[in-house]
């Protein structure tokens, strides 16, 4: 019997806008924005859901999206504007996820209509994820209030929540239909969590950009003292490493690899080990040190290339290592991870690991022994540098 195929292609399009105070009347970016997308729409409703982080710090934010769209009425504006945790809590329990799909259900937000996340990563993971399985799809914006988001999570193609203990066991790839990086968002960070966000830059330009390393290198000081223009070069730049590299390669993750997630395979399973009581950016500095380290000793890179990504993590402000990254037998907690980094990906195990500072390779297996090795050289750093630094 003859078999009928199907094909077809679905292009998709999203801006990612970087801006000042973006709910200020005189702003009018966001309200051009709505007005531009279906037009011909003439009733179309938006949700804004806040991470309550970002409410508690920007005290005025609700009212100041109301002043702005009762200024700009093309758009309905759901008066009752949601606000719940943010951090993996949000993620890690479904009461928010119901919580957000029952005010899409209350207040009739339609796949013509907007579902708006103001907040960190979680909280915009959580938000697409429930924007885009309600009704088979509802467009989202996000506007990312973390460094780690704007310059990262927030401009990419992923949502999800945790389930079964596992990071983003339940998720879809669905692009948000544009995200407005807002630069006074970062104001009210704390010097950890404007830090945190910082490793996703390390990560992209070992893997894709020498001159952007360099650059990170350059400016590791001011960044780590909150120069604003460096921290907007910072996040525009690495932002657009993300974007470029979405678009060019393999934005839904159909294969085995995620060459994107250099350093991620210890940090992920790292911050559930320590409940989450290491950031994101934290976790991902210190893998990205243990991989850098095993591609050193593994006869990938030199060790003063090694040394270089080092000393750039540290002259951040990150941890090099944690306890619970140590090798200690068959059965070390951190092993799990790899086992734990395969199944989401599926296939075999694909690592990146660095060739050279910015260019990085696929491996499908890791020597324990050697990570082993390389996880009590950092150690040892590690205390060296703690030992210095008090001295």
């Amino acid at each position: 019997m003859e078999h009928l195929q199907q094909s077809f292609t679905v292009q998709y399009n999203y801006n990612v806008f970087f801006t000042s105070a973006l709910f200020a009347v005189d702003n009018t970016l966001f309200s051009d924005f709505l007005r531009q997308l279906n037009p011909a729409v003439t009733i179309k409703k938006i949700l804004f859901i806040i991470d309550e982080g970002v409410a508690e710090a920007h005290t005025g934010l609700t009212s100041e999206i109301k002043k702005y769209f009762s200024q700009y009425s093309q758009t309905q504006l759901v008066q009752d504007i949601i606000v719940i945790p943010g951090g993996e809590l949000v993620k890690n329990d479904t009461q928010y996820l119901d919580r957000v799909l029952e005010a899409i259900n209350t207040h009739g937000i339609d796949r013509h209509s907007f579902v708006a996340a103001i907040g960190g990563g979680a909280v915009l993971d959580m938000v697409g994820y429930a924007a885009t399985i309600a009704h088979r799809g509802i467009k989202h914006i996000r506007i990312p209030s973390t460094v780690l988001s704007q310059n990262d999570s927030g401009v990419g193609v992923k949502n999800g929540i945790n389930y079964f203990n596992k990071k983003n066991f339940l998720g879809t790839f669905s692009p948000p239909v544009a995200v407005f990086n807002d630069e006074l968002l970062l104001n009210s960070l704390s010097d950890r969590d404007w830090r945190s966000g910082i490793a996703e830059a390390i990560k992209v330009a070992l893997i894709k950009d020498l001159e952007f390393f360099e650059w990170l290198e350059t400016n590791a000081t001011a960044l780590a003292n909150r120069d604003r223009e460096a921290m907007n070069y910072q996040i525009w730049k690495c932002a657009k490493l993300h974007l470029e590299h979405i678009r060019s390669a393999d934005p839904f993750e159909n294969g085995s690899a995620r060459p994107l997630d250099f350093g991620h395979w210890s940090a992920h399973k790292l911050e559930y080990l320590t409940n989450f009581e290491i950031r994101h950016g934290e976790a991902v500095a210190m893998g990205i040190a243990l991989d850098t380290v095993y591609s050193n000793l593994s006869g990938r890179i030199s060790a003063a290339d090694a040394q270089r990504v080092i000393a750039v993590i540290q002259a951040l402000g990150f941890e090099l290592t944690h306890p619970l990254l140590q090798v200690n037998g068959a059965n070390s907690p951190i092993l799990q991870g790899l086992e734990e980094f395969r199944e989401h990906l599926g296939g075999q195990l694909t690592i990146t690991l660095l060739t050279a500072l910015g260019k990085g390779e696929e491996v499908h297996e890791i020597d324990a022994s050697i990570l082993k090795q390389a996880a009590e050289l950092l150690q040892n750093q590690a205390a060296q540098h703690s030992t210095t630094t008090v001295l």
